[in-house]
């Protein structure tokens, strides 16, 4: 499990005073980053990148507020062929807020299609397999 806190920003809230419902999606993005880097490894530049998003799903299960950090907790929920399920979870002050999905596809951008997950990638990816604790 990947962990991130990051910190509500003032123009991140809305007119009810809570994290807009649309920040949480670059919050979970960006707590994706060290499966970015996994697969980036060794490339010049992020264009280069094998993957592709095919998914993404956000359950806002309490409200987030401005003032108080929010813990991103990210793992890997399934693997498949040539793409992977992406746990993600939001929690302030100790509550779970927000949980969400994101599935990822290996992708060779030359031939533009899937293409099997390589075993040096699929190994780390299975090092971070499970359920997050709720």
């Amino acid at each position: 499990m990947y962990e991130l806190t990051v910190t509500p920003r003032f123009y991140e809230t809305d007119a009810f005073g809570h994290v807009n419902n649309t920040v949480v999606t670059g919050w979970f993005e960006t707590g994706r980053s060290p499966l970015f880097e996994l697969f980036a490894d060794g490339l010049d530049k992020p264009s280069e990148l094998p993957l592709i998003l095919a998914r993404v799903e956000v359950d806002f299960v309490g409200q987030i507020y401005y003032g108080s950090d929010v813990l991103i907790r990210t793992g890997i929920e399934r693997i498949g062929n040539s793409s992977f399920v992406v746990a993600q979870q939001a929690w302030q002050k100790g509550q779970l807020v927000a949980r969400g999905k994101a599935v990822q596809v290996y992708f060779e951008h030359d031939k533009q299609a899937s293409a099997p997950i390589p075993e040096r990638f699929r190994a780390e990816l299975e090092r971070n397999l499970g359920a997050l604790p709720e």
